[in-house]
């Protein structure tokens, strides 16, 4: 009798091993998700090997703060903004040309080139660093965008001005070392925690939530869909209209 006891102790539930089954699926998608980070930092780490003989790949355009600018008291100061908002384009010639189609002909038309926009996530996050003084050269804009169907707020500076386009040559001097078993082992990792149902519980359990930290944004509007564009009344604006229509008294 102590004997058939002590076998159904031992008998584990089917729902028992359901859940010793998924934490064990939860733990090995927590440590390869955290080799995968370390794989990650390594390769980012890998120190740069310099070149015998550097040599030039094509042309390479980015802003400089102009001249005047720069030797005004303000000149440190927009200097260290344009580090944030700098743009670099690359170029096998020095023209910057791109090809376009013109009444059915292909021309060569100049490549255009802006400072970075910052977008809402940037502006709020404490890594972009942004300081109070620097805020006050943007300014706040909206744009619909068709593919996520919604309008993306984001800044833009307000004197570009301050900055003028150069052309450098673009010089390549260093390497990076490719460690072949390293790239496997992040490729495999990779294509693991990319698993829709993987990513599902990474989302979950590792970073505690189903989005992002950067998907709250300041303001929410009522109305997003694309569908709702058209509508140039309030609420209100037809309540009232309803009220001066003498067939509804």
């Amino acid at each position: 009798m102590e004997n058939d006891n002590l076998l159904s102790y031992r008998l584990r539930s089917l729902r028992s091993r359901k859940r010793t089954i998924k934490k064990d699926v939860e733990k090995q998608i927590r440590k390869k998700y955290k080799r995968s980070k370390e794989v990650w930092h390594i390769r980012k780490n890998i120190p740069l090997v310099p070149l015998s003989t550097p040599y030039q790949l094509g042309f390479v355009r980015f802003f400089v703060v102009r001249d005047d600018v720069m030797r005004s008291s303000d000149g440190e100061f927009f200097e260290g903004l344009l580090k944030k908002i700098n743009t670099y384009m690359y170029s096998g010639s020095r023209q910057f040309l791109k090809k376009k189609r013109k009444f059915g002909r292909r021309i060569y038309v100049e490549r255009e080139q802006k400072l970075n926009r910052v977008s809402l996530c940037s502006w709020i996050s404490p890594k972009f660093g942004l300081t109070p003084r620097e805020r006050q050269y943007f300014l706040k804009k909206e744009e619909y965008c068709p593919f996520r169907k919604y309008n993306e707020t984001y800044y833009e500076f307000t004197e570009p001005w301050r900055f003028t386009l150069r052309t450098r040559p673009h010089m390549i001097t260093h390497y990076k070392p490719i460690d072949a078993e390293l790239k496997k082992e992040e490729a495999e990792l990779d294509a693991y925690l990319e698993q829709y149902k993987v990513t599902g519980i990474i989302n979950k359990k590792i970073h505690g939530k189903s989005y992002s930290w950067d998907s709250k944004t300041e303001d929410t509007d009522l109305i997003k869909s694309r569908k709702y564009t058209t509508c140039t009344m309030s609420a209100t604006e037809i309540a009232e209209s309803f009220l001066d229509d003498a067939s509804f008294i």
